[in-house]
């Protein structure tokens, strides 16, 4: 990666940035469509407040194991950023739906609301990356996890708040800042994966 002494990242990398975004999200889309597959919409039955306390959860556990270095659990992290793409979407989906909606949606309209939310946040990656260019990638990991576990904290104050805000962004804009910031990790991790069968070179 190219930086200046400022740490400025070349426009190169927003094109790369677009394509490793597709590749991370399609790892999540398929495991939701696959899951969508085996157990139908079961969690159309979650109220929203149900969804926060499972993206909060998978976003300790993240934490933790980042501060103690090491897990007992052999699930590796990697899954609950995946789970903090997907339950973020859910979350989305569930507040589109109108209150009449049913609860068994067919796998092919899911895999549909999927893709146009999954949109709505690609248009918002390349207008964040224009302004902030690129600055994701001068950031750890953990300060994305510190920033999800923010953003969730929010949420929980909104939803308080029923839903109520004053001046600050509401529900749909914290998800899908979890959902982007998410996904940043997964890259960041799987590049620093791809990098370890090199060291030896």
């Amino acid at each position: 990666m190219r930086r200046d002494t400022v740490g400025y990242i070349c426009p190169d990398f927003m094109e790369k940035t677009l394509e490793q975004f597709d590749q991370v999200v399609g790892r999540c889309r398929d495991l939701f469509v696959k899951k969508t597959a085996d157990y139908g919409t079961a969690w159309r039955i979650l109220r929203p407040l149900s969804i926060t306390d499972q993206l909060y959860i998978k976003a300790l556990r993240i934490r933790s194991v980042e501060e103690k270095g090491a897990q007992k659990v052999e699930d590796p992290i990697e899954g609950e950023f995946v789970g903090l793409v997907n339950y973020s979407v859910l979350a989305l989906i569930q507040l589109s739906l109108p209150a009449d909606a049913p609860l068994e949606l067919a796998p092919t309209e899911v895999a549909k609301l999927f893709d146009q939310h999954i949109g709505e946040n690609i248009r918002l990656l390349q207008a964040k990356n224009h302004d902030y260019n690129e600055a994701w990638r001068l950031m750890r990991v953990s300060s994305m996890t510190d920033l999800i576990l923010q953003k969730l904290l929010r949420i929980k104050q909104i939803e308080d708040n029923f839903g109520q805000t004053s001046v600050s962004e509401g529900l749909e804009a914290n998800y899908r800042d979890i959902i982007n910031y998410a996904v940043f990790a997964l890259i960041r991790l799987t590049e620093a994966n791809a990098k370890i069968p090199n060291s030896t070179h």
